[in-house]
């Protein structure tokens, strides 16, 4: 049975064609706030303070549970006195509304509103159609025959949704030459908010194109008074410039106290200055030249992501700089601090701070993020601009700070893979990887000097020492130009010993620099679970490692640690290889081993003992495939973990010692080195068979 619902203007409801009203005030409120909710969970709490305004009667919930149970009936006349209800079921300490969203007016209205801003034309016919679609749906105010709900912010936030829709239409209709359409819909726009300088802009352009040049004159004029009698400020960067194009069209020049013309507001042009001495990454600045190009299309969000000190911003900021040609309206540049010392900043702080540097008084910025965002997208529409998104958390922290508009193109910088990005906004990723050997040198290059070419191979070395990795690169060049007097191999030698690594490379305690500190903000975010196997994981003595030894490390089933190592992965604290193997740099690796106390800690020791019945097993296993005739006269592994793998033949068998021959080789040293040689002697012997192949 189909239920229809309608909340802009009075609430109406249609049940299987008919039209039913609930029976009173309240059961109309209720049905309401769960409508405009779309299908989400509200509690009875809300219900409740919502109906009488935080001041409950004591039989309130009993009130509600009566408006409910008659709105099921009103909802579903033919479900049985006790049947479970379907479309407002029992939802946790609440209810929920279980109507398709395209049965509701304000998601069908919500819809056109999203496809308009997707249309790509510039001449607007499209996007006008749409929006007026959509605007068509309004009857009245929101909700507005719930006298309760008068005032409450989610009607004052549709309101204001419906206000946005017609100065988007407006524009559309600007563009599209409907030139009187445009100046009807404008003027309706601003009548609600005569002190919006956006709104009051576009009409004033609408009034311009429709020839009705003295009425926009006229309406510039009248917003200034308002702006210097009710706020004391004057128009900002919107006004000004419609004012302007009205000027120029009237062939004068506009007339300032000293009878100077004022200038142009320049475009924003927010970009810190690049790193020093970047080398390196064509083949990442061609990649963001193609995915950026005017003939590339969607999507308009790049996502540079990457581990920590890949040089994610650097990357971001030097192709910024060098392609600013392609966005003549503007950078705009926010660090969210999503890893680091500070409070990742909220995306409603953001926008407002996006807003400000937009042009608009601090005073007029709304308070509410999806009310910022709308603004957002509004003054951003249509400029050619590049808003650079840097440090981000997570998909939650950015998605409210993207444009709507395609001539704008987002770059997001993140340590997490931001699977949401991706999928729900269309993003192109690119995964910055770590330095190769000759950018790694070149970057020591170029920033010590000199000392470099002299040493060639000690850089190399320092560079390895460094994991190639540009953070690290940079501290031990700062260390190296802080010590004119120590050879670089000598520097090199100081770095050999893991232990050491990162108390060398603090950055004399620089929170936002020192390698280890940085490092620490990847983890600081983990589940303690994911935590506690990062810092296992680096136990293995090996350079990669499978499933299986995952698992014997962390003392987990495969099932579970394919789960801990696909969020390690997507926080890029391990990298996955094409062949499902996995490594981390070692400067993480050594990072991670501090943080578990290392091999000799009781948790170390735990992880070693079964990493290495792992691997006696393993081994075993994968022998006795490739010379099941010699199997009597091996000796046992002794031990026959869980997460062995199987080897169903001799090629699996035989692939998989290739890929462990030099963990096998690094395992037995290990463990006769740090307190296990019973388990090296078997793992050697056992290995004997193989040393042959």
């Amino acid at each position: 049975m189909s239920v229809r619902i309608q909340v802009l203007g009075q609430v109406r409801v249609e049940v299987a064609g008919a039209t039913v009203s609930p029976a009173s005030t309240g059961q109309r409120t209720v049905l309401a706030l769960l409508a405009v909710a779309g299908g989400q969970m509200l509690t009875r709490a809300q219900l409740i303070d919502t109906l009488w305004v935080g001041r409950p009667p004591p039989s309130a919930v009993n009130v509600v549970q009566t408006h409910v149970k008659n709105l099921r009936r009103l909802l579903e006349p033919s479900r049985p006195a006790h049947g479970r209800s379907v479309v407002l079921p029992a939802v946790g300490d609440g209810y929920a509304l279980r109507v398709p969203r395209e049965d509701i007016d304000l998601f069908r209205f919500r819809a056109l509103v999203e496809r308009a801003r997707a249309e790509p034309g510039r001449d607007g016919g499209r996007a006008a159609g749409l929006l007026g679609e959509a605007l068509r749906l309004w009857r009245g105010a929101p909700l507005a025959d719930v006298p309760v709900l008068a005032g409450h912010p989610k009607v004052l936030a549709l309101a204001q949704e419906r206000r946005l829709a017609l100065l988007r239409c407006g524009e559309a209709l600007t563009r599209a030459g409907r030139f009187a359409e445009a100046v009807r819909v404008l003027e309706e726009a601003v009548a609600a908010e005569p002190l919006d300088e956006v709104g009051q802009a576009r009409l004033i352009t609408a009034y311009q194109a429709a020839g009705r040049r003295a009425q926009a004159f006229a309406a510039f004029h009248r917003v200034r008074g308002l702006l210097a009698d009710e706020l004391g400020v004057d128009p900002g960067l919107e006004l000004i410039a419609a004012h302007e194009a009205l000027l120029r069209q009237d062939g004068a020049a506009p007339e300032r106290a000293n009878g100077a013309a004022p200038p142009a507001p320049p475009p924003l042009a927010q970009l810190p200055a690049e790193a020093f001495g970047f080398t390196g990454r064509e083949a990442w600045m061609a990649e963001l030249d193609r995915l950026a190009g005017p003939s590339a299309g969607p999507p308009r969000v790049l996502l540079i992501t990457g581990t920590a000190g890949v040089g994610k911003t650097a990357l971001a900021l030097r192709w910024a700089h060098r392609r600013r040609d392609l966005f003549p309206d503007g950078q705009l540049y926010l660090d969210l601090r999503g890893y680091g010392p500070e409070q990742p900043m909220r995306p409603v702080d953001a926008l407002r701070r996006m807003l400000r540097a937009l042009g608009l008084p601090g005073e007029q910025v709304p308070l509410e993020v999806e009310e910022c965002a709308a603004g957002f997208r509004s003054l951003i529409d249509g400029r050619r601009m590049l808003v650079v998104l840097d440090n981000a958390a997570s998909v939650e922290q950015v998605r409210h700070l993207l444009p709507g508009s395609s001539s704008c193109l987002v770059v997001v910088t993140s340590r997490d893979a931001q699977a949401g990005l991706v999928a729900r906004h269309g993003a192109a990723r690119m995964v910055l990887d770590l330095l190769d050997e000759g950018e790694a040198v070149a970057l020591l290059h170029a920033l010590i000097g000199a000392r470099v070419a002299a040493e060639p191979q000690a850089a190399a070395t320092l560079a390895a020492r460094c994991a190639r990795l540009p953070l690290a690169l940079r501290v031990v060049a700062e260390l190296a130009l802080a010590r004119p007097d120590t050879s670089l191999a000598e520097l090199a030698g100081d770095l050999a010993d893991h232990r050491d690594r990162l108390a060398l490379l603090d950055a004399a305690g620089d929170r936002h620099t020192g390698v280890g500190s940085v490092l620490q903000w990847s983890y600081r975010d983990l589940a303690p679970s994911t935590a506690a196997a990062f810092g296992l994981l680096a136990l293995h003595p090996g350079a990669d490692f499978d499933r299986h030894v995952a698992a014997a490390l962390t003392g987990v089933g495969t099932p579970a640690v394919d789960q801990v190592l696909d969020r390690l992965t997507r926080a890029h604290l391990v990298q996955r290889d094409d062949s499902g193997r996995y490594r981390m740099h070692e400067l993480l690796r050594a990072h991670a081993r501090g943080l578990s106390g290392g091999i000799d800690s009781a948790a170390g020791r735990a992880a070693g003992t079964r990493l290495l019945d792992h691997y006696l097993a393993a081994t075993a296993a994968a022998i006795d495939t490739l010379h099941p005739a010699g199997r009597p006269c091996r000796p046992d592994s002794g031990t026959h973990p869980p997460a062995t793998p199987a080897f169903p033949d001799a090629a699996s068998a035989r692939g998989w010692l290739d890929a462990e021959r030099a963990n096998l080789l690094a395992v037995v040293l290990h463990a006769a080195e740090h307190g296990w040689p019973a388990h090296a002697v078997r793992l050697r012997r056992t290995l004997d068979p193989a040393s042959s192949m």
